[in-house]
């Protein structure tokens, strides 16, 4: 299900593209051992499959939550291969009834994984018939109607659901309560993205020096996704200009002329930013109210921009709403007194 567009030029928000995709799918780490970063999360998972492994059973249920972008449906894939299972993969809003999961459980084999991304928007029904499926293996699915009505209990071959979440925050308890393990992902630090960026670079056959790939990673939001974005268009210019190795200045001037300054801003960033700023005069404001003078989609605030400038420092949440930090107006160059002023 394709998520809104935020704006034209919207490459480092997080709305994942058909060429992501396939590029991402490509380049796919397939062990725990390449997968780069997450260093807590990547070490609990060796030690869990290990373990189930050894008892020739399926790995506990695992929920995955953090940003978009982080390595969700790469770390679903690798506890796929490292077990050496099937996965079949969906998302909560593509399974609408309970009836379109049925087919689904009935079709996986023992150990098999069940990746659903974005699982707290699957729909109350459909959310409360995985209960038993997760617990006991079984599922109760009701026949004909009215006094002619039976159930009939369907045992599953055990296995494993993986569920990746940017909102951890919206499942529901006792939905929560059914996975064995969870494993909250963070943003990268800049070399682990550089690192990233230069095993990428290999894949598309770029020539790239470390300095430029450091430029990416300060560049990309804490987020490989992003970092991946940027290093594709980065390449198409340097294509264009004939450039050979991508270093530094190539990469400053390429991703200027996107309009993503130097702590990885896009216009859609700064726009929310300098609304709470010019309108607002700094916060505390409401999101609702941000979003409505924005004219842009609450959810689209808080789930793709809100998180990465709140983590950077730019924005701040208070119980009366969003405020703009002291980083904030020294990135847009507002004077010291005018900072004072404000706070």
């Amino acid at each position: 299900m394709k998520e809104k567009v935020l704006s034209s030029n919207n490459i480092v928000q997080q709305n994942e593209t058909e060429e992501d995709v396939v590029f991402n799918l490509s380049i796919r780490p397939t062990k725990l051992s390449e997968f780069v970063g997450q260093k807590e999360v990547v070490n609990n998972l060796k030690v869990a499959l290990q373990a189930a492994k050894q008892r020739s059973e399926p790995i506990e249920h695992v929920l995955l939550s953090g940003p978009p972008g982080l390595g969700k449906t790469s770390l679903a894939h690798i506890i796929a291969h490292e077990m050496d299972s099937k996965i079949t993969a969906t998302s909560g809003p593509a399974i609408a009834r309970a009836g379109d999961l049925i087919g689904v459980l009935t079709n996986l084999e023992k150990g098999d994984i069940l990746f659903i991304d974005e699982i707290h928007r699957l729909s109350k029904t459909v959310e409360e018939f995985l209960y038993p499926a997760m617990e006991n293996f079984q599922i109760d699915f009701i026949i004909d109607k009215g006094p002619y009505a039976k159930t009939i209990k369907f045992n599953l071959k055990p296995f494993t659901l993986v569920g990746a979440t940017t909102r951890s925050g919206l499942l529901a308890a006792p939905l929560r309560s059914r996975f064995g393990m969870f494993y909250n992902l963070n943003f990268y630090d800049i070399d682990q993205l550089a690192l990233i960026v230069r095993h990428s670079a290999g894949s598309l056959c770029v020539k790239i020096d470390k300095d430029a790939s450091l430029e990416i990673a300060r560049r990309s939001r804490g987020t490989p996704r992003i970092a991946n974005r940027l290093l594709r268009r980065v390449r198409d210019y340097s294509q264009v200009k004939k450039i050979d190795t991508i270093d530094k200045s190539t990469v400053i001037i390429s991703l200027e002329e996107l309009n993503i300054d130097n702590a990885g801003l896009d216009d859609l960033d700064r726009r929310v930013l300098k609304t709470i700023i010019d309108i607002y005069n700094g916060g505390p404001v409401g999101i609702e109210s941000v979003a409505a003078t924005l004219n842009e989609e609450t959810d689209t605030i808080v789930d793709t921009i809100e998180p990465y400038l709140l983590q950077a420092g730019f924005l701040k949440r208070t119980p009366r709403g969003r405020s703009i930090t002291k980083a904030t107006y020294a990135h847009f160059g507002i004077k010291k007194e005018k900072q004072e002023e404000l706070f």
